[in-house]
């Protein structure tokens, strides 16, 4: 990957993690990789990816499926991508 947008994933705590952990089978199993996510520096970057590009599955930046679908739906999700923009000029 020598795309300088993606470099924030080499960063990330999840790396060495089994990608198991943040595709949970249920909202109440993702607690691990929100623990993870918790922590991790790219964070932000990393949840800025997964709204930007529609990620249908998994934990990303410590938000789940579900919670970005509802952040979609009340407008959160378009505010936080028009700050990333805006911090990105």
């Amino acid at each position: 990957m020598d795309d300088e947008r993606f470099d924030w994933q080499a960063r990330g705590l999840c790396r060495g993690v089994e990608p198991e952990v943040f595709f949970p089978i249920s909202e109440e199993d993702a607690w691990r990789a929100k623990e993870i996510c918790a922590a991790c520096n790219v964070r932000e970057s990393c949840l800025v990816f997964s709204l930007a590009n529609r990620e249908r599955y998994g934990v990303w930046g410590g938000v789940t499926e579900k919670e970005r679908q509802d952040m979609f739906r009340r407008g959160v999700a378009q505010r936080v991508l028009a700050k990333a923009l805006r911090d990105a000029v």
